[in-house]
């Protein structure tokens, strides 16, 4: 299949070199000249897409060469930005930083693949002439580079213009413009990231200020003739799984306590026969009615309180797990089905008992990045011997994190044993990207529509009764 979609790729040359910032700008300054703009984030990432949407009014997606692979990462940005009058992605750490120190699955690997042409953000900050060598480097390091542009961030009018003419003689490559300081438009971070997008209460008007910013110092017209110069990218179609019998209902925990998904998982589940529900661990008094339940990962730490005074959706889900409800729980959700919870202070909270485990800060990553699961038994997702692309990122640990899998880092003898799982339960740190393995997908949803309590879906009854 051929689509014909307009798109760049917004690379840095090293992680904080502003390419979040630059990415909601441009897009921000996009969207305000009418046009249908759609977002695109390389990587696992969960916390940038959050931003993405908010800028252009539709969800971001991920583009993950590990965790996908190539056809089914292109087949999803076609059916994703199918009409967009531009679509643009941003990158992930340094443009060339991939899967174990290589290049694989990197912004530039995620560029070939799109075929499609990348704009360089590079910190213009004490910058002089060897800022052409940085960008020489990034041109030249891998053929065809895919660099076709380049965005200085946080510089002034005048250092912008000396800049950009040594960059263009020393490179011959163009430079479309700058982003300086814009006061009171930072985006604050935390221990995963930037700031979950909906905590800040002025994001509308930093992004206003900073798009006023882009038009006034980024060509937006010659980007978006370089968007429109990508050739039809070719791919073929995504195969799926069958649906299952009916459409069983699935609980989605969304909060500001989970909030970790992929778009693009949550449409699968859609796919293959599911109706998804959502609701609140923080707010909601018990489950929703439902067939299964998915509770992703988020910062259920920073609001451990809340979670474990709201005994009646504790005792609900602990019921519905005991009962046999298939029940996907990853990191954040995980960390929610234990006995207990450490929050930020360290202070212990009751969580849903469904696992035997207890929760603690460690105030450090453990075990980050990619890694291949193996299953060392059958279970809800998967049977002996089947594998899984995830990835893991978190700063808290548990005292029962499972050996039902088997992780491995890729290219390194690095390995640990993780999850818990049962013919209706899969439990543990490691976030998996559904349409990576969408046959676990569709056992999940196969056994949602087969689970049964009497003749309904699952629904509490008023005095805590299944």
């Amino acid at each position: 299949m051929i689509a014909s979609i307009p798109r760049i790729v917004i690379g840095a040359a090293s992680s904080g070199s502003g390419k979040t910032t630059v990415a909601c700008a441009l897009m921000r300054a996009l969207v305000r000249r009418g046009l249908d703009v759609r977002a695109g984030k390389c990587g696992p990432d969960y916390i940038d897409p959050m931003y993405h949407t908010r800028v252009v009014g539709a969800p971001s997606r991920n583009l993950d060469l590990f965790l996908a692979g190539k056809n089914t990462a292109k087949a999803l940005f076609a059916e994703a930005n199918e009409g967009a009058d531009i679509a643009v992605v941003e990158g992930v750490m340094g443009y060339y930083d991939g899967v174990a120190l290589s290049s694989d699955a990197s912004a530039w690997d995620v560029a070939c693949t799109l075929e499609a042409p990348a704009l360089l953000v590079v910190d213009g900050r004490s910058r002089a002439r060897s800022i052409a060598a940085e960008v020489q480097g990034f041109v030249n390091f891998r053929t065809p580079s895919m660099v076709a542009g380049i965005i200085l961030n946080r510089t002034s009018e005048a250092m912008y213009v000396r800049l950009k003419q040594v960059i263009e003689e020393e490179c011959g490559v163009a430079v479309f413009g700058y982003l300086p300081d814009v006061e009171n438009a930072s985006l604050e971070s935390r221990h995963l990231g930037l700031v979950l997008a909906d905590e800040v209460s002025d994001l509308q008007r930093k992004l206003d200020g900073l798009a006023d910013a882009v038009e006034a110092c980024i060509d937006l017209d010659a980007v978006l003739r370089l968007a429109a110069s990508a050739q039809p990218l070719a791919f073929e179609p995504m195969g799926l799984p069958a649906k299952a019998d009916g459409n069983p209902t699935i609980a989605v925990a969304y909060d500001e306590a989970f909030c970790f998904y992929y778009e693009d998982a949550l449409r699968l589940l859609e796919k293959l026969g599911a109706r998804l529900v959502r609701f609140s661990p923080l707010r909601d008094a018990q489950l929703p009615a439902c067939d299964g339940l998915y509770l992703g990962g988020g910062y259920p730490e920073l609001h451990a309180k809340i979670l474990s005074e709201n005994t009646g959706m504790l005792e609900s889900i602990r019921r519905a797990v005991a009962a046999g409800m298939p029940t996907v729980a990853e990191c954040g959700g995980f960390l929610y089905l234990q006995q207990q919870l450490e929050d930020a202070e360290g202070e212990a909270w009751p969580m849903v008992g469904a696992l035997d485990g207890r929760g603690f800060k460690t105030g450090r990553l453990q075990r980050f990045g990619y890694v291949t699961l193996s299953a060392r038994r059958d279970g809800l997702l998967a049977c002996e011997g089947d594998t899984l692309p995830a990835h893991e990122f978190h700063y808290w640990d548990c005292d029962a994190c499972g050996d039902a899998f088997a992780a491995r880092k890729p290219q390194s003898a690095r390995h640990w044993d993780c999850c818990m799982c049962t013919p209706t339960l899969h439990a543990g740190f490691p976030h998996l990207y559904l349409p990576g393995a969408p046959s676990a997908a569709a056992r999940f949803v196969r056994a949602c529509a087969e689970w049964d309590k009497g003749d309904s879906p699952f629904c509490p009854t008023e005095d805590g009764d299944a």
